[in-house]
């Protein structure tokens, strides 16, 4: 079963939610060996994971199980994995420059970088275009670029603010990116402690540097990054066990902080359900946070 998530085409505003005040986990999914860190929603039924190997695997949610698996071309772990809005897989692989597209088990390269290009996060737009964060091989630029499946069609749009200044820090930590229904572009920088949002011509909004007090008093350690119905930007913070909650101007909402470990990746389903990657317990939870 493919969905194909978009915005209404009526203009009408979706179903207004209200934050619960005691989230609750929905189910458990143990995913086995390996340290996890991505997971993205292929319908409210399944979804794909990846972690520290060659390996992306689809599972039933409502029953745990291993429905299908998908090696990389390269051999190595994919940094990074998103679902289209007709239901494919794609991921980012460092390793060969290159994203690939996962159809129907078979593997197809879209898009090959230069040489001294790595790619990094991705995501799936709401008009189906593709988002990749990318830095170059020195680490001293980072960009956003949108491309039409194979074909480039922003480049250096998401690269520099007004003032000319980077908006993403240098340096090898991994970036994570999503598209809120407002069409700002929220991209996880690690290395800069920051979510950093943008509209969709590329012009900064703000940024976001966590909450104090944090559960944990730990700094603000942003992993991956999600969005939802009601334009919530959702980023787990791995040294605080917590996912953040901020609405689409960037002010905090809450904290879902109960029973977390180590959480890395993240992503909701169109019913606003939660699903957490948490990197060492090698589980996925599904959270149901809003009603």
């Amino acid at each position: 079963m493919k969905t194909k998530q978009k915005l209404p085409e009526d203009g009408s505003s979706p179903q207004v939610k209200q934050l619960l005040d005691e989230p609750e986990t929905v189910t458990t999914i143990d995913t086995g060996n390996g340290n996890l860190y991505n997971v993205a929603c292929l319908n409210v039924k399944e979804i794909w994971t990846s972690g520290d190997d060659k390996t992306m695997k689809l599972y039933s949610i409502n029953q745990g199980s291993l429905l299908t698996s998908v090696s990389t071309k390269s051999g190595k772990r994919p940094e990074n994995i998103a679902v289209t809005n007709t239901g494919d897989l794609v991921y980012t692989d460092k390793r060969d420059k290159t994203l690939h597209i996962v159809k129907n088990e078979k593997i197809e390269k879209v898009i090959k970088l230069d040489w001294d290009l790595i790619p990094r996060g991705v995501c799936s737009t709401f008009s189906g275009d593709l988002l990749m964060i990318i830095d170059s091989q020195d680490y001293h630029q980072s960009k956003v670029i949108r491309y039409s499946y194979s074909t480039e069609k922003q480049t250096n749009v998401f690269q520099f603010d007004d003032m000319g200044k980077p908006l993403y820090s240098s340096g090898p930590d991994s970036k994570y990116l999503t598209e809120n229904r407002n069409l700002d572009i929220c991209v996880v920088d690690i290395g800069a402690g920051a979510v950093v949002v943008v509209n969709q011509a590329g012009k900064l909004r703000f940024r976001y540097t966590g909450h104090t007090p944090a559960p944990k008093n730990q700094p603000f350690n942003p992993r991956g990054i999600t969005t939802d119905s009601q334009s919530h930007i959702l980023t787990a913070d791995y040294y605080n066990d917590c996912v953040h909650i901020i609405d689409q101007d960037g002010q905090f909402l809450r904290y879902i902080d109960f029973g977390l470990s180590d959480p890395w990746g993240l992503c909701t389903d169109t019913n606003d359900n939660l699903f957490v990657a948490e990197y060492r317990n090698r589980q996925v939870k599904k959270i149901k946070y809003q009603q």
